[in-house]
């Protein structure tokens, strides 16, 4: 946080200083667009061919196809989930949080696309319908489905408590991957990455800057489709926190499951489609 009262003499020019306009870093204008219209032509002609419940405190793995669609679905209650994707062939290639939160900002919606680690960037996954989209950004600066928080650990848990906690968002995306993929679970654990908070809702303080939460304004039928832009292996965790409201990393909080679905489209409905290819640079970095 910075400092209530600073040590350093602000210089004379301060208030100039601040008052210079900001630049934003990655104008969105220059990246490739999704054909949203095309793919809810194709997602409304979907047909469901299977389905993951995630129990609550839990998370459980999903595979995507590319070209096909997944749903996020709150069923029963105001429930948080953490989102992880990888390349369903290669593990390696893994979502991006810190470069989409770069690129879209800090709480994906509609036509936001789910960006890959380094050196593949490629769309991983595109944000077709967010039933929260009427949300926006609320007076406090809190809005749903953000790429700021990590998710939440035992480590930062034990940092902050002195407790052993085994249901948070990283231990449960662990054991699951661990289970999908037949993997030692300091293997598993060594993939598991940042994610996208689905139906969280999250700001940074206006005094403090500090990260907050809220209660999710989510209720059961609220949904998030993605398209899969590739092959995916998808983790979710039914977040301790419930709807996030009071606390996580605890059983105090009421939790309830979440509903993973994946849809096929009709025969010809993306004829044509293909998908993105990694990063065309040459990684030679200078050399």
């Amino acid at each position: 946080m910075k400092p209530d009262r600073p040590e350093t003499a602000a210089p004379q020019d301060a208030a100039a200083r601040r008052a210079v306009a900001p630049v934003v870093c990655y104008p969105p204008e220059t990246l490739p667009q999704p054909d949203l219209a095309r793919y809810r032509r194709a997602r409304d002609g979907a047909a469901k061919v299977s389905e993951t419940l995630v129990p609550p405190r839990e998370a459980r793995c999903f595979e995507v196809p590319a070209g096909h669609f997944f749903r996020i679905v709150c069923v029963e209650g105001p429930q948080v989930g953490d989102l992880n994707l990888w390349n369903a062939a290669n593990l390696a290639e893994r979502f991006y949080s810190g470069k989409t939160r770069a690129l879209h900002g800090t709480h994906l919606s509609t036509g936001d696309r789910m960006w890959s680690a380094f050196p593949y960037l490629r769309p991983m996954a595109t944000i077709v319908v967010d039933t929260l989209d009427w949300y926006g950004f609320d007076a406090f600066g809190g809005a749903v489905h953000d790429v700021i928080g990590t998710r939440c650990d035992p480590y930062t848990h034990r940092l902050l408590s002195g407790g052993t906690y085994h249901h948070c968002c990283h231990s449960n995306l662990t054991r699951a991957l661990a289970a999908a993929r037949s993997l030692a679970l300091p293997e598993a654990e060594a993939l598991v990455h940042d994610v996208l908070n689905v139906f969280m809702c999250t700001g940074f303080s206006r005094d403090t800057g500090q990260y907050f939460m809220k209660a999710s304004p989510v209720r059961p039928g609220d949904h998030l489709d993605f398209f899969a832009e590739i092959d995916l292996l998808g983790g979710l965790s039914a977040c301790p926190g419930g709807d996030c409201s009071a606390e996580h990393s605890s059983d105090a909080a009421a939790c309830h499951p979440l509903l993973v679905e994946v849809y096929r489209p009709a025969a010809g409905a993306l004829d044509g489609w293909r998908s993105p290819e990694p990063s065309g640079y040459d990684r030679s970095h200078g050399l």
